[in-house]
């Protein structure tokens, strides 16, 4: 993948300001991207953007290849006159700065209920056949047909899952957990209408997210989206295709995903993902990955995948266990799923994050289909020899992507007030500066874009240089402070907009519209 040199801000969806709790992909993402565009920015980071469950993790979703319903703008939807005003009336009071996922899910979910009965009342008989509703309606035929080599599988496990009472699939009665052909034929019978609901707010998703996709290449700005190397246990893709995991024959994992202890936990991260039967995607010639991928593609320009490393080997922790410490390393066939994949789509525009524990396996996998790589220059100054710091910014490579921190790190302000002495000591050691709480997010900032990296990336937490109380996620964490932060539309100030275009114009990474 050829990356001009550049930068972009992360934000996820979710973060977006907007009357109704929780960022959509209405006005106020038109918003932010007219503001990336003043600012001189090229790309838009985002994270996986699938429905999420308990923990409101966007890394942990019922599905790989849906939408997140609670991104749905209802304003939109009120313009399509799929939502009246009296609608709206008795709406809560919701938080502007964090997002409250359990009203989002009890009142969002209402609102698209009524949004869906409005649709199916405007095409009763007697309604005018011409309308935008009916036209509407062919389209949402025509996605259902073109989508359902995974739509299908998802709407009926969503219909189910809500009709066992919000159970993991593997709790289900039997029948259903090994998708007996008769039990799930009796299911899309008795949950047509459910299945219909589900399917319909994919194909509204779908229409708004295309809508923001064109309007930021309207600005010459590119999308960046995840994947998550692994899905969710209780997900839509494990219940269909069990057999591409290790479970035993009562639906339960055998094995799970994990990281071994590291600079986020002493005793590793239990994500209790199911692992890949590799061996049995490579029978099937990958043809799952090479799907999602293409379905990626249809979501974003750029695919970040998360924990590349996974592809060259895993940590695999025996099922169940109460930490991550007990686990092992074992051998994937990156190599051979990467071949197939471009085979089947071409060169893909991906980058890899590397970071953690990257051995030379990891790095020639990489290198062998010349995936940029990701620097974090909060790593850069916890000590060791300034020529092997791989994170330091004589050290980055062209072909790399830095980032002053991410989703998972601290703001760089709130890193800087935890640092300790020795890595304050460092960084004065290695920039010849003093910084204080207010100078050193700008001074880590100017360090990233002056890089010899290509793409440099910055949450927009750092552009507001916001203190540890608006990180995004704390690994290892279920509070509900992750993944809820929210910004007001007034943060983003012509002001703020003028010095980062100026940062970016004075650093060669102002990249016009077409050059790309």
């Amino acid at each position: 993948m050829t990356i001009p040199r550049s930068s972009g801000i992360l934000l996820h969806p979710t973060s977006l300001p907007g009357p109704y709790g929780i960022g959509e992909l209405g006005t106020h993402a038109h918003a932010f991207l007219d503001w990336l565009s003043a600012a001189g920015q090229h790309f838009w980071q985002v994270m996986p953007l699938g429905p999420t469950g308990y923990g409101d993790s966007p890394y942990q979703s019922f599905s790989a290849f849906a939408g997140n319903p609670y991104l749905i703008s209802l304003d939109i939807l009120q313009d399509e006159g799929f939502l009246l005003d009296s609608d709206f009336e008795g709406a809560p009071t919701f938080d502007h700065l964090r997002v409250d996922y359990g009203l989002q899910y009890v009142w969002r979910n209402q609102m698209l209920r009524r949004a869906f009965s409005h649709f199916e009342q405007q095409l009763q008989p007697g309604q005018d056949t011409e309308s935008v509703h009916t036209q509407l309606a062919q389209e949402f035929a025509a996605y259902k047909d073109r989508e359902a080599e995974w739509l299908r599988d998802y709407a009926l496990f969503m219909a189910l899952k809500l009709e066992q009472g919000g159970l993991p699939w593997n709790a289900w009665p039997m029948p259903l957990r090994r998708r007996e052909e008769a039990a799930l034929d009796e299911a899309r019978d008795r949950l047509r209408r459910e299945t219909d609901y589900i399917s319909f707010l994919q194909f509204i998703f779908e229409r708004q997210w295309r809508a923001v996709r064109q309007y930021a290449d309207q600005r010459g700005i590119k999308v960046i989206g995840d994947i998550p190397i692994f899905v969710a246990l209780d997900s839509a893709d494990a219940w269909a295709n069990p057999e591409l995991f290790y479970f035993d024959d009562q639906g339960q994992p055998t094995v799970v995903a994990g990281v071994p202890p590291d600079y986020f936990s002493e005793t590793g991260q239990l994500w209790g993902n199911p692992l890949y039967n590799w061996e049995e995607m490579q029978r099937r010639g990958f043809d799952w990955w090479i799907k999602r991928f293409k379905a990626s593609l249809k979501l974003y320009d750029v695919i970040r995948v998360d924990h590349f490393r996974g592809f060259a080997g895993y940590w695999e922790v025996p099922y169940p266990a109460e930490t991550a410490m007990e686990g092992r390393w074992v051998p994937a066939l990156g190599h051979e799923m990467f071949a197939a994949v471009r085979e089947a789509l071409g060169d893909l525009p991906i980058i890899a994050e590397d970071l953690g524990v990257i051995t030379p396996d990891v790095e020639t996998l990489r290198d062998d289909y010349g995936l940029p790589g990701m620097a974090v220059l909060q790593f850069a100054f916890g000590g060791g020899d300034y020529a092997v710091n791989a994170f330091l910014p004589h050290n980055l490579k062209e072909n790399q992507v830095v980032y002053t921190g991410t989703h998972d790190n601290d703001t760089s302000r709130g890193w800087w007030n935890n640092a300790g002495a020795e890595e304050r000591a460092n960084f004065s050691a290695y920039t010849g500066l003093q910084p204080d709480d207010q100078t050193f997010t700008l001074s880590l900032m100017i360090m990233a874009f002056e890089s010899r990296a290509k793409l440099a990336i910055v949450p927009l937490q750092d552009i507001l240089n916001l203190s540890s109380d608006h990180r995004m996620n704390l690994p290892g964490t279920t509070t509900s402070a992750n993944w809820s932060w929210r910004f007001e539309q007034r943060d983003l100030t012509l002001s703020a907009a003028v010095s980062l275009r100026e940062l970016t114009e004075r650093t060669g990474r102002r990249v016009t519209v077409g050059s790309q």
